[in-house]
């Protein structure tokens, strides 16, 4: 099979929920000829009726010519038998999440379809090697996972199986390209790459709401604070917590019971009290109308306090942070020190500390001391966690949140936890990725390009990484690991390996 030999070919997409439909559209806007089925009755008709009038919107708002409109909805043909569709090239099921359905579709697609008929699942988690196991020709079984909506997402995972023919993933890769689509290879393991990676980011915010270090609203706005356009308390109640739960049991289960998966008893208490999310109204947030609340964090409505008097103050360590300290306190006609040659970064202001993390507890450095988090935002106000030590003098609590405000952060005061809030996250999101490479799941691009396209991220884990540097992210995991003493926050072979090329 040649690269190029799925362009245009006859096309069957089983399922017609949101997600089929959504791929035939995008197919007949390419130009294939779609054939729509769905096993209940009147579903592939009904589903065309409601992309026809979806279509219609477009029109209305100037995003599609009543011409392309007519053209996409003429390509795509309601059929009720399988066996209508005995000329398809090309099959993309999207039906329900169950291992014994999608083989038993494919099973009976064997016996239709010409044995030169790339089988593709959109399956989001299931293994695409178990769904090939037993079929005649398993090697033309490829995994082509779409992100919902499919019309405007543009990450499809091509997941290859044990037995899948590296020239199908390749076609299959290809053709997303052709449908505007930006392809990343996957090899077919639990969550995938987008599934997988993204677990931490959930998983550290529900961590530290158990441990009471934060309220939702706080530990959302600092996320956003980051860069990322929701919190993970909104994200999963946008998601719904039985779903968001039900992916994290399963990428468990599937990863043999590895306690770096291991699901939340805050997210399982919710899901227990049908507290849902915004589809039952309530979940971390109350969704009825005027309830809901939020930390602002908008840069527009802040406003940077006065630098608080200090006898003397020096900016430690080099790097970005240290630079945007020392520039702030220039640029505010402040006299200051440096000492580069400190082993940590920040402002020392009369003695007290007001430390970037390195992971470990503001009380486990010292008496006065603060610590804050990673700033990865530029913006003026951004939501930025913070944390005082349990021996500093109440004079240095009440100092380093004024010091904070008045270098242009909005400070966020959580519980001394390790880490704090975003580089607990960032260290786990790259972790995560970095055990993907390690074991073939895909590329540091793929890793980088999926987490963008596929769940919106600023940035992709091995950008950050490049940012914050591999001992940073190490030393980060490693006072995790000290201050948990459990698997959870191990360090992965291929990031330590990374830590001791950089030193070397």
């Amino acid at each position: 099979m040649t690269t190029n030999s799925l362009h245009a070919v006859p096309l069957l997409v089983v399922g017609a929920g949101v997600m089929g439909v959504g791929i035939a559209q995008i197919a007949a806007q390419a130009g294939h000829a779609v054939m729509l089925y769905d096993a209940r009755e009147g579903a592939a008709a009904e589903a065309k009726a409601r992309l026809a009038k979806s279509l219609e919107a477009l029109v209305t708002k100037g995003k599609f010519t009543v011409q392309d409109m007519a053209q996409t909805l003429s390509r795509i043909e309601t059929i009720t038998s399988l066996e209508a569709a005995a000329t398809a090239r090309l099959v993309v099921e999207a039906i329900v999440e169950k291992l014994d359905v999608k083989h038993g579709l494919f099973k009976q697609l064997e016996s239709i379809v010409a044995v030169d008929c790339v089988l593709a699942s959109n399956t989001s988690s299931i293994s695409v090697t178990a769904i090939a196991n037993g079929l005649r020709h398993p090697g033309r079984l490829v995994g082509m996972h779409f992100f919902n909506p499919v019309p405007l997402m543009k990450l499809v995972e091509v997941v290859s199986g044990l037995q899948t023919d590296p020239a199908v993933a390749a076609a299959i890769f290809e053709l997303s390209r052709a449908w505007g689509k930006v392809p990343v290879h996957a090899r077919s393991t639990p969550g995938f790459i987008v599934n997988r990676i993204a677990r931490p980011y959930y998983a550290e915010t529900l961590a530290l709401l158990q441990e009471q270090a934060a309220t939702p609203e706080v530990l959302d706005a600092c996320l956003r604070g980051a860069g990322f356009r929701m919190g993970a308390c909104e994200l999963m109640d946008l998601i719904g917590h039985d779903t968001n739960f039900s992916v994290t049991s399963a990428v468990y289960e599937a990863n043999f019971y590895d306690k770096r998966f291991t699901p939340s008893l805050v997210q399982r208490e919710l899901v227990d009290g049908g507290f849902l999310g915004r589809k039952s109204g309530r979940g971390f947030y109350d969704y009825a109308e005027g309830s809901l609340k939020t930390v602002s964090t908008a840069g527009a409505t802040f406003v940077p306090g006065p630098l608080p008097a200090a006898q003397v103050v020096c900016v430690h360590g080099v790097g970005l942070v240290a630079e945007r300290l020392g520039r702030t306190l220039a640029q505010a006609g402040r006299a200051f020190a440096r000492d580069e040659r400190s082993d940590w970064i920040g402002l020392e202001v009369d003695g007290a500390q007001l430390r970037l993390t390195d992971g470990r507890c503001a009380s486990q450095i010292g008496f006065d001391v603060a610590v804050f988090d990673w700033p990865l935002s530029d913006s003026v106000g951004s939501a930025l966690a913070w944390a005082a030590s349990s021996r500093a003098s109440e004079d240095w609590h009440a100092a380093a949140a004024s010091w904070l405000q008045a270098l242009g952060f909005s400070p966020q005061r959580v519980l001394d936890a390790p880490g704090l809030v975003v580089a607990r996250t960032l260290a786990m999101l790259i972790n995560e990725a970095a055990d993907a490479v390690l074991q073939g799941v895909c590329t540091t691009e793929g890793a980088d390009a999926a987490m963008k396209l596929g769940v919106n991220y600023p940035a992709g884990p091995f950008e950050w990484l490049a940012q914050c540097k591999s001992s940073t992210v190490v030393g980060w995991l490693d006072a995790l690991d000290v201050h948990y003493r459990g698997e959870r926050y191990r360090v992965s072979p291929w990031l330590r390996q990374r830590d001791w090329q950089e030193a070397a």
